[in-house]
């Protein structure tokens, strides 16, 4: 392609980047072994801090930090490593760097904000103290949560039940995940346009040397020139990111943390996580959480994100701020009143509209995603009856040496392991509260586990297959629970199967395009999984020991957990019934959740989105500024305006001066080398938090 010529889609261009190879092996190695420790022990306990002081997530540079370490030290050693053991590397760093609930360093993180959230006003405030129950958090009054450590008994079974759910979940991607997997891209053969840019990626930086010697050995000096250029010039690209995140990083993280090891409360060159103006301008724009983030990354996030999603996205921001003073004037929301910051202006007006708003559009965009793939499924059959004369194959055949196992074994440990994880949500539900119809809860458990998860399931992953976009239907859970009558916290506290694998399904073509043998990505998450839930549990319990979590020492946790904590106890007002209250006597409908459901805004709402998509399809427009709309209405401004300056960057000056594929290649790398440049402050900045607490008398 031209340099500066825009393709026609912004799909089109990954879809036929790789072939699919015809030999596969295996990528698991003792390299892969020491890769996960060194993710854990160096990555990990930098991704948590960074993601508690600015909300940013090292996940996807601390993956291409290792591996870029570990193949310059292999091609060093004049062991260099194939595009297998690459990939299965990259597959490792990035489970020990997952986040779970937008909390970083693993599982355990959310059991700090369990603790937080029993112990927070919100909860005070709704009269839910003591109606956790102990199997999800230790009591307020608890040892463990006084002391802020994991290393008390109380603590035990809530983290057992962790561990056990990620063994099923675990189990249940390796087997439903495989079995889309087969269905969409073996027998449909779609085209997983994303699954060609992962494996790409993989290849971006390193232009394995394998590809070099082949090129030499046929003589292609030419090719290989360019390839070494090419190399050359991702190495600078992510050089120049690192560079450029090292140096924001100092002044975004490190001198906060500096500061704060001799200070009584640190010093915020730049403030965390953002500039709050919604008092400021509430005279101007009423009801409206306006503010600034100075953040850098968000520039190289707008560089990267699809243009159109950005654009989406900053256009329903754009009709939030608009929209939000009109339904202030004409009463709808209510709730807002002077002087509440950007947290509470945000949730009122959640109560009030958006939360409403939010579901109907959620719902608008699961149709419309359904909508896509029948038509797509149509198409095939009609096509597939006209060339009825074609040369036809065994649409069941696999290839030799790829990790295959028949489909049945895949549903049958499924359904197992589904099994197995409704037992233990009922034993928890109905066994913690007298206040539920037990046949109406065990209906509503396998419902979710044999039918919405496959269901939900195999719609992503078509959806993954045909476009690279996937869709959640919201509220199906709180939706079910509400019918089935419960009362009490239990429902929505037990970890109710819920899950979406339709990504393992790109997952699994991604590996398949860099000949992978699947067996591979299993015995790395065997390894993986537990070195990150005991490496989880020791950094979490380190830092919350060590300064509480939120606190002013952790200003982003601190700003949204307080948002999180109160979404969360408002869905948990709908079914919660007060110490000592008659349970037949509380009414549903009288809860605050219910009282923020407004079925005539999800009506106009899931109609809006419908209708957008109408327009959208007949001009020829690209869907995608529909997932941006999705993703902005009700949201904040705070983000945007950087991000959408990043979109322009990229938009009309790199890819119009070197071209998109070159954009698409390299600016990946640009963001990878920033993010691993402020992660980098991060760690070198809690190493020195570990110092301060190792050397002092009294650390905590």
């Amino acid at each position: 392609m031209a340099n500066g010529q825009q393709p026609a889609n912004d799909l089109e261009v990954y879809r036929n980047l790789l072939d699919t190879p015809t030999e596969f092996e295996d990528g698991f190695n003792l390299t892969t072994v020491v890769g996960i420790f060194f993710c854990g022990l160096i990555m990990m306990p930098g991704g948590i801090y960074l993601g508690l002081m600015t909300g940013g997530n090292m996940g996807s540079a601390a993956s291409w930090v290792t591996l870029i370490l570990f193949m310059e030290i292999a091609r060093r050693s004049l062991k260099p490593m194939k595009k297998q053991n690459l990939s299965v590397l990259l597959h490792a760093a990035s489970v020990m760097m997952v986040t779970q609930l937008f909390i970083p360093g693993g599982p355990l993180g959310w059991l700090v904000f369990r603790a937080y959230l029993v112990t927070s006003e919100t909860a005070r405030d709704a009269g839910m103290m003591e109606s956790f129950p102990s199997w999800f958090v230790p009591p307020p009054g608890s040892e463990a949560l006084l002391t802020r450590t994991f290393f008390h008994h109380d603590w035990l079974v809530p983290i057992a039940i962790v561990g056990f759910v990620m063994v099923i979940s675990f189990i249940k991607r390796y087997t439903l995940g495989y079995f889309f997997f087969r269905l969409t891209s073996d027998v449909e053969n779609l085209p997983f346009p994303l699954a060609a840019v992962g494996a790409q990626g993989t290849l971006a930086l390193a232009e394995i040397e394998e590809e070099e010697e082949e090129g030499a050995g046929q003589g292609a000096d030419q090719d290989a020139g360019e390839g070494r250029t090419r190399r050359t010039n991702r190495w600078r690209i992510f050089a120049l990111g690192a560079v450029i995140g090292i140096g924001f990083g100092v002044l975004q993280v490190g001198i906060p943390t500096i500061t704060g090891l001799f200070l009584s409360k640190p010093f915020y060159l730049i403030p965390q996580p953002f500039i709050d103006t919604t008092v400021l301008s509430e005279g101007v724009l009423p009801a409206t959480p306006t503010g600034l983030v100075l953040d850098l990354g968000m520039v190289f996030i707008g560089f990267v994100l699809p243009f159109w999603v950005v654009i989406g996205t900053f256009t329903a921001i754009l009709a939030t701020m608009v929209v939000n003073p009109v339904l202030h004037r004409i009463g709808i929301i209510h709730t807002w009143q002077p002087g509440m910051d950007t947290v509470n202006t945000t949730f009122a007006n959640n109560i009030d509209f958006w939360l409403s708003f939010g579901i109907g559009a959620g719902f608008g965009i699961a149709i419309v995603c359904i909508y896509a793939a029948c038509k797509d499924v149509i198409g095939k059959l009609r096509a597939s009856n006209v060339d009825g004369a074609a040369e036809q194959k065994d649409l069941w055949a696999t290839p030799k040496g790829r990790g295959d196992y028949p489909l049945w074994i895949a549903a049958v440990i499924y359904s197992v392991a589904s099994g197995l994880m409704v037992a233990l949500c009922y034993f928890l539900i109905a066994g913690s509260t007298g206040f539920v119809n037990p046949m109406r809860i065990l209906f509503f458990l396998l419902f979710f586990a044999f039918l919405f998860v496959p269901f939900i399931s195999y719609v992503n992953a078509r959806l993954l297959g045909i476009s690279g976009q996937t869709v959640e239907i919201p509220y199906i859970k709180e939706l079910g629970f509400l019918v089935s009558g419960a009362k009490g916290l239990e429902i929505w506290l037990a970890p109710v199967p819920m899950e979406n694998y339709g990504n393992m399904a790109q997952s699994y073509r991604t590996n398949e395009l860099l000949g992978v043998r699947f067996w591979s990505l299993v015995k790395t998450d065997l390894v993986a999984l537990p070195v990150m839930f005991v490496l989880s549990l020791t950094f979490w319990s380190f830092i919350w020991h060590s300064d509480a979590v939120p606190s002013e020492a952790f200003p982003t946790a601190q700003v949204n957990w307080e948002l999180m904590a109160k979404n969360t106890v408002l869905i948990y007002t709908s079914t919660f019934v007060q110490p000592g209250e008659d349970p037949d006597e509380v009414r549903i409908q009288d809860s605050e959740f219910m009282k923020a459901i407004h079925p005539e805004v999800i009506g106009g709402s899931f109609a809006t989105i419908v209708g957008v998509y109408g327009v959208l399809s007949l001009a020829g427009l690209p869907v995608t500024f529909l997932y941006g709309l999705i993703r902005g209405f009700g949201g904040l401004p705070h983000y945007m305006v950087l991000e959408v300056v990043g979109a322009f960057l990229g938009r009309y000056y790199y890819q119009k001066k070197y071209g998109s594929i070159n954009f698409l290649r390299d600016a990946p790398a640009l963001l990878a080398g920033y993010f691993t440049g402020v992660g980098l402050i991060s760690m070198a900045t809690i190493a020195l938090r570990f110092i301060q607490a190792a050397v002092s008398s009294d650390p905590f």
